[in-house]
């Protein structure tokens, strides 16, 4: 399935989306920006506790989410900087298909995208067309504009 290297993807099993993601083949594994990150014990597990903005520059509609924690990782930033994150496994809708991954939860606040998906998503059953965008489609016009920051107009 080919894909833009720019989508709009959806997290269902945290609630959170659309969500517009750079499809990133330099990069491992996915990350989501996330903030508030609170770990604690549920029933003898590891969960995380935090909070998703979905709008690039905009603290508007912030999704609540509790998950368990899959994972700990060291992970090397594009800028050699390293970082122990938390990983989720959670499902993402891309192009209207559903692939259960990983993801690691981190600020993306100087990021122009709040999602980034990394290749260990990508090889299940996509390849990323470096000169197109949105190949999946777009979510209707109140949502495109509310991620640009702008009020809600018409659909």
């Amino acid at each position: 399935m080919v894909a833009g290297w720019r989508e709009w993807v959806r997290l269902p099993g945290l609630g959170v989306g659309p969500v517009k993601a750079k499809l990133d083949t330099g990069a491992r594994t996915s990350a989501l920006h996330a903030f508030d990150l609170t770990s604690f014990d549920r029933d003898g597990a590891d969960w995380v506790r935090f909070s998703v903005h979905p709008w690039q520059r905009s603290a508007e509609d912030a999704v609540y989410v509790e998950c368990p924690v899959h994972d700990r990782r060291t992970i090397r930033s594009s800028t050699g900087h390293t970082q122990e994150r938390f990983v989720v496994l959670t499902e993402l809708e891309l192009l209207d298909h559903t692939i259960t991954t990983e993801v690691t939860l981190t600020r993306r606040d100087e990021m122009g995208f709040r999602m980034l998906v990394g290749r260990e998503a990508l090889r299940q059953g996509f390849l990323v067309d470096s000169g197109r965008s949105y190949l999946g489609g777009r979510p209707p016009r109140r949502v495109r504009r509310k991620n640009r920051g702008r009020a809600d107009g018409p659909a």
